[in-house]
Order: structure tokens, then C-alpha cells, then sequence
């Protein structure tokens, strides 16, 4: 594959040994999020250790996928040649009802940019972009 071919690809995430359960859950049609089984606090993105009590100790545990929209920006040209006939789009950062500070980042699907607004509730949707990788995005509640 050239450069050029290449650059009309989206970037796909790139599973770990970490976050593997997290995009598992979401191929399923499952949002899973990271749980420290020691303080009980939720974590996104996956790692290794609690960054609240330092614990090795974590589980996966499923959420409701509902939330509130935190932040927006709205993606404009120039954009990368794989998301030219998307703009303009919009790109929300989501606080999950289970704890404020379980925040996640996807685009919100199916209306105009002018009609996603800090604070509307939404709930997730999956988008399946390849075999391996469906992503989290989000359609107003």
C-alpha cells in the first residue's frame, strides 16, 4: 500500500494486552469499562495500575452506555483525506452516568454538528470499521 492509499484510511486503534477487554466488549455491542478492584473507582483509558490507590488489582465491568455531552469541537476542512467526506462532524467528549469522571471521546452519528450541544444526553452506538475494531460513538438521547 502507498503513502497515498494510505492517507484515505482512517486510523484504527491498535488493541493491547490492556485494552484488548475494552474493544472485546465493544465488537460484542458491549461497553465495558476498567474497574479497580481495590477502591472500586472506574478508569478510561485501560492501564495497568489505579491512578487513584496505586492497585494492580482491576476488573472489567459493563456500563450503560448513556451519558451527557461534556466539550464539542466541530471538525472543518482541511482534514485528513479519510475523513474528507465526513466534515463537518463533530467530536464530543461524553461523562458516562456511572462516575463524572469517566469521560469518552466519539463522533456523534446521524445529525448536523448545529444540532449537538454541551450538556444533550446521548447514549452509545458501535460502529463496526473492520473485522477486528468497532468503535464507541454516540447518537443524542
Amino acid at each position: 500500500m502507498s503513502i497515498s492509499e494510505a492517507a484515505l484510511l482512517p486510523p484504527v486503534p491498535v488493541p493491547d494486552e490492556v485494552s484488548r477487554p475494552f474493544w472485546d466488549g465493544c465488537r460484542r455491542k458491549e461497553l465495558l469499562m476498567q474497574r479497580c478492584a481495590s477502591c472500586q473507582r472506574y478508569r478510561f483509558h485501560p492501564r495497568e495500575m489505579c491512578p487513584h490507590c496505586r492497585s494492580m488489582a482491576a476488573e472489567w465491568r459493563p456500563v450503560s452506555g448513556r451519558g451527557l455531552i461534556f466539550s464539542k469541537v466541530v471538525c472543518h476542512p482541511p482534514v485528513l483525506p479519510a475523513f474528507q467526506d465526513r466534515v463537518p462532524y463533530a467530536v464530543v467528549l461524553v461523562e458516562l452516568e456511572e462516575d463524572p469522571n469517566l469521560r469518552l471521546v466519539g463522533n456523534v452519528l446521524d445529525v448536523p454538528p448545529d444540532r449537538v450541544r454541551i450538556g444533550s444526553p446521548v447514549h452509545v452506538a458501535f460502529q463496526e470499521i473492520s473485522e477486528e475494531i468497532t468503535l464507541p460513538q454516540w447518537r443524542l438521547a
